[in-house]
């Protein structure tokens, strides 16, 4: 009989793995679409609005699969489907060939996004979540130098060659933790008379009457919303924008790709330090901490945006490229942990899905006005614009943390130990 590697171990797996297989991809994949199906910025953000709006359709109906069946299920599921979209995009060098693979990404990442974060809180409570999620980010950073790095080399030769190898080694690698990957503690959030229908129909209700009464979840789900209004315009045109509005500095005579590998790789390992630092410093139980590097990391990410979008001098843009991906990096566990906290186990795959479902509306929405400002008058205005959409969530930062504070008290608890049951 085949040992299962332990849910901890398996999560840091996982992440590296999932890490260096797309940015395998992601390193060639921008540049691929400008520089060989040549997609105007319109359709760059059409791309992205394609893959948010398969994520917004499917999240629910595949996080209540994750509740109901098997979280393990539903994440293989997950990068089979992806896999297949990255294989069909590499392979087929259209227009059409990159909407089909952005629909299958986005319905295997939804069939991701809410069970993994769930799998690992269900199978390991010894350990504080945002320390796994944490070091699951840090060990994801590894993964994504080592994934740039053979990107940028094999992009050298051929644009289209790690974006098929990945979409394979997806498939691969779902096959290994079919065999590897351990679920435990699963329990079905619906009861077992119920059939299928029902069964969802029961787990949606629940999750939602539970994101109803806590003003707290409705408070971080906003925050998503003005993430996704914000995100998707600046992921989609970063790289048309170092292409299209300045002259990359000569390489000897490598390709334009190469520049966006040492820009991603010089961008992990300032994560992956920041991330050992904060690691070290996170104090257990400090709500406070966790929001000051919450709010902080936040209001950096708007200054430099505007930067970004506004400067014409390469080392002042590649300065704020990096900083803007340091505290995206940083933001993203230390929000899921806290969003975490707040979320009971038989639910917790289908709230987290709505949380993704709510992030991709916001981009479904953002994105395509974003690409229609960035066409009509320039990428530079387009990404000053997306980095505007990001400032009301300084204000629902605040405001989580005072209801946060407020409903400690009334439970008769110091705010201080929210994490304190994880």
């Amino acid at each position: 009989m085949v040992k299962k590697l332990s849910a901890y171990k398996t999560y840091l797996f996982f992440s590296c793995v999932t890490a260096l297989l797309f940015w395998l991809v992601f390193t060639v994949s921008m540049v691929y679409q400008i520089e060989q199906i040549h997609l105007n910025p319109f359709q760059l953000i059409l791309v992205g609005t394609t893959l948010e709006l398969a994520c917004f359709l499917f999240e629910i109906p595949t996080g209540i699969v994750a509740d109901i069946y098997s979280r393990k299920l539903s994440i293989i599921i997950g990068l089979v489907l992806i896999g297949t979209g990255f294989t069909i995009e590499g392979s087929v060098p259209k227009f059409a060939a990159v909407i089909v693979s952005q629909i299958l990404w986005g319905v295997g990442h939804t069939f991701i996004s809410g069970a993994i974060d769930a799998w690992i809180a269900g199978e390991d409570k010894t350990i504080e979540l945002d320390r796994i999620y944490l070091e699951g980010a840090q060990v994801g950073q590894i993964g994504s130098v080592i994934g740039i790095m053979l990107g940028t080399l094999m992009g050298n030769f051929s644009l289209r060659l790690p974006i098929i190898l990945g979409g394979c080694l997806f498939i691969v690698f779902a096959l290994v933790l079919v065999i590897y990957m351990p679920e435990r503690n699963f329990k079905s959030s619906a009861p077992e008379e119920l059939n299928t229908f029902k069964k969802m129909g029961h787990t949606f209700k629940t999750s939602l009457n539970f994101i109803k009464s806590k003003p707290i979840i409705i408070i971080l789900l906003s925050v998503t919303l003005f993430y996704g209004l914000s995100s998707e315009g600046y992921d989609r045109l970063t790289i048309a924008h170092f292409l299209k509005d300045i002259t990359l500095p000569k390489l000897g005579n490598f390709q334009p790709v190469t520049w966006y590998g040492i820009f991603n790789i010089l961008g992990m390992m300032l994560s992956a330090a920041i991330m050992q630092f904060v690691i070290k410093k996170l104090e257990k139980n400090n709500i406070i901490q966790r929001f000051s590097i919450l709010l902080t990391a936040n209001i950096l990410q708007i200054l430099f945006m505007l930067v970004f979008a506004l400067t014409r001098n390469f080392g002042l843009m590649l300065t704020a490229y990096l900083t803007i991906n340091m505290v995206r990096t940083l933001n993203k566990p230390i929000y899921n942990a806290w969003l975490n906290s707040h979320i009971e186990d038989n639910a917790r795959a289908t709230v987290l899905s709505t949380n993704g479902q709510i992030n991709s509306l916001g981009q479904i929405i953002g994105g395509p006005i974003i690409g229609v400002i960035a066409t009509k008058f320039s990428i530079s205005i387009g990404i000053a614009c997306t980095s505007l959409l990001l400032t009301p969530v300084i204000a629902l930062y605040i405001l989580s943390m005072i209801k946060d504070r407020n409903s400690n008290k009334n439970r008769g608890r110091g705010g201080d130990d929210i994490y304190e049951n994880n």
